[in-house]
């Protein structure tokens, strides 16, 4: 699954430099544009190809203590035919869950080309021996998954410690290549500034990310727009100077139609259309789905079905 990594490995010394050496952001103009991009309108069938782009892009997530196998099973089933009374509505991306769950979710979602993701490495703190989060990792591709979110250790980041940062997602790399995407979980709403998210974009991607994502969902601020514009930018700048291409995903707080319509132009105008595909670009959501199909019922009858036509997440 996981493309071969052909970017050299930065070390020590090297890598500080490389990652301090990066421009800075200029949080004000990243806001700027972040709202200008956000205030465009899109109507009729632009609307419609981006409310069914949208809803291919969804990573539909549980990730809490008291998941069950049945609230699994009936994610995967509305995984795989969001709307049951329109089956052109298109199907989600993945069904992300804990590993204990990820071989109940790759059975059910089988065939269906819908991928299972499960997050590892101590999500959603990241707090233990690297020994403890590659065996997380293997335990969750064992189980089914074809896509690991881990998360960095973002106190080692904001120590200064790249080096084990990078380290720590290179060995997950190594224990899932071949078997699972990896998708690199930044935490942005710890990483206090845009400067450091960009850093910490470019250290997941020189690690070996296939994904970088924004949130686990569990802090506050989770994803926002000046974030994942930065994280675009990163992705853009790498593949221009590196030659290869990563995905963003960004997680936790997208919750309207409205909200990821604005998330796809901002991807546009910063990244580029090859990055609006499911390969390429995902949300992390579990409400977002609901308004999402709200809206494109809107478009084909001419009225609101209502939060209560389609099952609650």
């Amino acid at each position: 699954m996981s493309a071969p990594v052909d970017t050299p490995a930065i070390a020590g010394s090297s890598l500080r430099e490389f990652l301090h050496g990066l421009p800075g952001v200029d949080q004000v103009g990243a806001e700027a544009r972040a709202a200008m991009l956000a205030s465009r309108s899109i109507k009729t069938t632009a609307k419609q190809w981006a409310l069914d782009t949208a809803i291919s892009m969804i990573d539909l997530t549980t990730l809490e203590g008291q998941d069950t196998p049945g609230k699994v099973r009936a994610m995967c089933a509305k995984a795989k035919r969001p709307d049951p009374a329109d089956p052109t509505a298109p199907q989600v991306a993945a069904v992300c869950v804990y590993p204990d769950l990820a071989h109940l979710a790759a059975a059910e979602v089988k065939g269906t080309g819908i991928h299972v993701a499960s997050v590892a490495t101590a999500f959603p703190s990241g707090r233990t021996s690297l020994q403890v989060k590659l065996a997380d990792a293997s335990y969750a591709v064992e189980a089914g998954a074809d896509e690991v979110d881990m998360v960095i250790d973002r106190g080692a980041f904001l120590a200064g410690d790249y080096q084990l940062v990078y380290d720590e997602i290179a060995a997950v790399r190594e224990v899932v290549a071949g078997a699972a995407h990896l998708k690199v979980i930044l935490e942005t709403g710890e990483l206090v500034t845009l400067d450091n998210v960009r850093r910490a974009s470019w250290l997941a991607m020189l690690a070996g990310a296939d994904f970088i994502k924004t949130s686990t969902g569990k802090v506050t601020p989770a994803a926002t727009l000046p974030v994942t514009l930065v994280m675009l930018e990163a992705v853009r700048d790498f593949r221009v100077t590196r030659s290869r291409q990563v995905g963003v995903k960004p997680a936790g707080g997208i919750r309207t139609a409205k909200d990821a319509i604005r998330y796809l132009v901002l991807v546009n105008e910063t990244a580029g259309e090859d990055w609006l595909d499911p390969d390429w670009f995902r949300f992390g959501a579990s409400s977002l789905l609901n308004d999402l199909l709200m809206q494109r019922t809107k478009l084909v009858t001419g009225h609101y079905s209502g939060p209560d036509y389609f099952t609650l997440d």
